[in-house]
């Protein structure tokens, strides 16, 4: 691959997976918890902090990066590893392991960010009022170091030299991904308070989203001149959201505390296999 390329994690926008919203709750009510069921959940589809939190803090990096010089539109590999993008090399040789997070906040020039931020908002808007903040942040952060770790296994990038970083990652794309492979299975619920033929039509627009990008990543494959999209950071991305979303499930419509204690048993879980998978890739390629 060419040093001048990067794999820039760019999904299309989603597929009208806006949220309904119901007008707001009386001054009295009681708003239930991530994961309780009640037939006014709906009316908290905008209330969505950590999602809000997570594309502010995008978007702050981007201008953080124009500020200090770097392009908007055709940042350099050196400046975007600067910043924090990944590079297989660097993380398995020199054991910049920090680059696995801090890639998902790092984008290659405002296209890039425009639309990772406008899929992240409206994935965020329908999956936040199910996770809680606190639960959207970690699938953003879980999954987002998931697809990564994919990519560097694919595309190790190895041994360092004169024609090292030739693979850079950077996007949150990966973690959007996973927050429609956690939606995909939540959606699945009767669980949830709203009616089936609503379910179906969110979980249907998750689904499009998610194989419409995958086709858009694929194809970009078959055209050498254009930008590579990390299509391995993608899968990692929503297979790990598939394989949060399965714990909880049956949670779905518990009591706060119940399904907090399963998010807990969930994400614990994602860490302790992700540790495991990451020493399998530096054992494997050292």
């Amino acid at each position: 691959m060419d040093s001048n390329w990067t794999n820039g994690r760019t999904p299309n926008r989603p597929v009208s997976v806006q949220p309904e919203i119901l007008p707001p709750l009386a001054a009295d009510a009681t708003i239930p918890g991530p994961g309780e069921a009640s037939p006014r959940t709906r009316g908290r589809w905008a209330v969505a902090p950590a999602t809000y939190v997570l594309v502010g803090i995008n978007i702050a990096v981007f201008l953080l990066m124009a500020f200090s010089g770097v392009s908007t539109t055709s940042p350099t590999v050196l400046q975007l590893l600067q910043w924090g993008a990944d590079n297989g090399g660097l993380v398995l040789q020199y054991g910049e392991w920090w680059r696995l997070v801090t890639a998902t906040f790092v984008h290659v020039g405002v296209i890039h960010l425009a639309t990772n931020m406008w899929c992240l908002w409206n994935l965020g808007l329908l999956g936040e009022p199910l996770l809680g903040p606190i639960g959207t942040i970690a699938v953003y952060l879980l999954t987002g170091v998931a697809g990564n770790l994919l990519s560097i296994a694919v595309n190790p990038d190895l041994p360092l030299g004169p024609q090292s970083h030739s693979v850079v990652g950077a996007g949150a794309s990966g973690a959007v991904f996973g927050i429609a492979g956690v939606l995909i299975v939540l959606l699945k619920s009767k669980l949830l308070p709203i009616p089936e033929y609503e379910l179906k039509r969110l979980r249907k627009s998750v689904i499009y989203f998610a194989a419409l990008n995958f086709i858009i990543g694929a194809s970009t494959l078959l055209v050498p001149s254009l930008i590579r999209i990390d299509n391995m950071a993608h899968l990692g991305g929503f297979l790990s959201g598939l394989a949060l979303g399965v714990p909880l499930v049956p949670r779905i419509g518990s009591r706060r505390v119940e399904f907090t204690r399963r998010q807990w048993l969930s994400f614990g879980g994602g860490v302790f296999l992700l540790a495991l998978i990451a020493y399998g890739i530096y054992s494997f390629h050292r």
